[in-house]
């Protein structure tokens, strides 16, 4: 049986203000799978993501579900794939209940009003994410974790079956990440939800992506599962760090070291996040 693919990136390349930044990568996302793209800062993460979410101007092909993207127009586009970036606008002294309607934007006729449906819709989301004791709050007051629940609950509002996520966690503390995480995981599974996600803590990528895929100088210089991708010789080349790479529970734990006076290696005992 063929297997279905709903992101084929062939050729991806993007310039930005003349430099490149994307230099012809390949990928594909699987049904209901979760790949991470991983890389050292100017790698190019996010500006492939934001290409492939088709935010930002390219060369190459770029199809979700077996269509082009240059063939969808922008309804269309929303309706298949919702990206959360790292720093959402948000407009001043909204509502988290009217952000999350926003979702429903391309199901709205123009100059027409939300249905009873696309109420309905928002309530559901509020509901799967634990955010309806926050419906009526301002979005500027919620915390952290709170907003980055709310971002995901715009974005599953679209009812869109591929999930874009920017570095999803770099503003959480770590019970937010692995809050965050999990949520994202469990509608993966109830939902069917393909994702495509940039991060830069290499252990917490591993414990949740299927296959992860090593960016550097806008390339891909490694791609596999997180064993494949996660070795010491991989980020020591591409991210200039000591690392130790202890296989743990759901995957492998990077660990940075630092030499000792006398040439032997000492663990630091955290996990690795590069900024």
């Amino acid at each position: 049986m063929t297997e279905i693919s709903d992101i084929e990136v062939e050729g991806l390349t993007v310039r930005l203000d003349g430099n490149l930044i994307v230099d012809g990568i390949d990928l594909t996302v699987r049904s209901g799978e979760w790949v991470t793209i991983i890389g050292p800062n100017g790698a190019g993460k996010s500006t492939a993501l934001r290409a492939i979410g088709g935010l930002l101007p390219h060369e190459g092909e770029i199809r979700w579900q077996g269509r082009a993207i240059t063939s969808m127009n922008r309804r269309d586009r929303a309706k298949a794939i919702a990206t959360v970036v790292q720093s959402p606008v948000v407009p001043p002294a909204m509502g988290v209940f009217d952000y999350v309607l926003l979702g429903r934007t391309p199901y709205i006729p123009p100059l027409g009003r939300e249905s009873a449906s696309d109420l309905a819709v928002v309530d559901e989301v509020l509901a799967a994410l634990d955010l309806e004791p926050f419906a009526g709050r301002r979005l500027d007051t919620l915390s952290g974790g709170e907003k980055q629940r709310v971002f995901l609950a715009r974005a599953l509002a679209q009812g869109a079956g591929i999930l874009l996520l920017d570095e999803p966690t770099s503003a959480l503390d770590i019970g937010h990440q692995q809050e965050v995480l999990e949520l994202v995981d469990r509608l993966r599974s109830e939902r069917g939800l393909t994702v495509l996600a940039t991060m830069h803590d290499l252990s917490t990528a591993g414990e949740y992506a299927d296959r992860m895929i090593l960016l550097a100088g806008g390339r891909v210089v490694a791609a596999g599962t997180p064993a494949d991708v996660l070795t010491e010789e991989n980020l020591a080349e591409h991210y200039r760090v000591r690392v130790r790479v202890i296989q743990g529970e759901h995957g492998p734990l990077v660990v940075a070291t630092r030499s000792q006076p006398n040439g032997t290696q000492k663990s630091l005992n955290l996990p690795m996040s590069p900024l």
